[in-house]
């Protein structure tokens, strides 16, 4: 199967470099406002999607169960150590284009941060609503084009793309911003109502972060953030989505196993091996390392 090709953190220090070292004290405390905001107060089965290194994962402690997901192994040994590995956190490696996972699974998922790095958001976001179940909650961050210093820099001439077109626009390789009603768009079409949005990251300058402390930062930027129901022109905006359809759910799976398929060919007859997981349809392996169960490529 084709897909889109796949921004890949495996190897880095992304959570040391940019969030703990790069200055990012306020937009961390931000989103955490705005996710406080969106987050149901409990739930059975979450799906975190690009987990990166765990930051956000303790946010979402009313799970009773959360997939930690993301491409690169390097991010979720780095959760691992943050989160530990209990029987709360199921640590997967995959592509959002091919997620192992059956329908209808999870009655939350989150993406923050890395919608941005889709070539096709509408196949990753059709995807991620394959296994949501009835009425859950999916919460979704992404960059936005149509924020003040883009256009500034257009009806200043120093930027050639237009941040009023609706198609996103790829800024540096893998890296997009998205118009805000593109994403409503592809998510009614998929089937959900978007029933909050909040902007966020107003006060995203380098003086206004080394003049202010985070923590008052990131409360102003909180009282601003409900704005967002009546216009978005931040850098970040979040979307709190629930899916509308009454169709019937899968029952949420006791054992880890009934989670999930093959990304191959969808067989549900999975195997465990140990050290990998044996799919009875197509015969492909995927493989099980220190506790982490990867999708991205099957065993040769």
């Amino acid at each position: 199967m084709t897909t889109p090709p796949v921004c890949n953190y495996e190897g880095s220090d992304y959570q040391q470099s940019f969030w703990e070292k790069g200055g990012r004290e306020y937009e961390d405390r931000a989103e955490a406002i705005a996710l406080k905001r969106m987050l149901p107060v409990n739930g059975k089965l979450m799906l975190e999607l690009g987990a990166g290194a765990g930051r956000n994962t303790p946010r979402y402690i009313g799970f009773e169960r959360i997939v930690v997901l993301d491409y690169s192994t390097t991010q979720l040994i780095q959760a691992q150590e943050k989160l530990g590995r209990s029987s709360k956190f199921i640590y997967v490696a995959a592509d959002i284009y091919r997620l192992p996972f059956r329908s209808r699974q999870f009655d939350a998922a989150t993406m923050i941060r890395a919608l941005h790095h889709m070539a096709d958001a509408p196949k990753a976001l059709r995807q991620i609503r394959n296994v949501l179940r009835s009425n859950a909650v999916f919460i979704l961050e992404f960059a936005n084009k149509l924020n003040f210093k883009s256009m500034l820099r257009f009806w200043l001439g120093r930027q050639g793309w237009n941040p009023f077109s609706l198609e996103p626009v790829e800024f540096v390789k893998l890296n997009f911003d998205f118009h805000p009603k593109a994403i409503r768009s592809w998510l009614g079409e998929l089937g959900f109502a978007v029933e909050k949005t909040l902007t966020v990251s107003h006060f995203r300058l380098g003086l206004l972060k080394r003049l202010v402390p985070a923590r008052l930062l990131a409360a102003l930027d909180g009282i601003f953030q409900p704005t967002g129901k009546f216009f978005q022109f931040t850098p970040s905006v979040f979307v709190k989505a629930r899916v509308r359809d009454q169709a019937a759910n899968e029952e949420i799976p006791v054992n880890v196993l009934d989670l999930f398929k093959c990304p191959d060919c969808e067989g549900e007859n999975l195997e465990d091996k140990t050290d990998h997981l044996h799919c009875r349809v197509c015969e492909s392996n995927w493989a099980v390392r220190d506790g982490i169960y990867d999708f991205r490529e099957r065993m040769k």
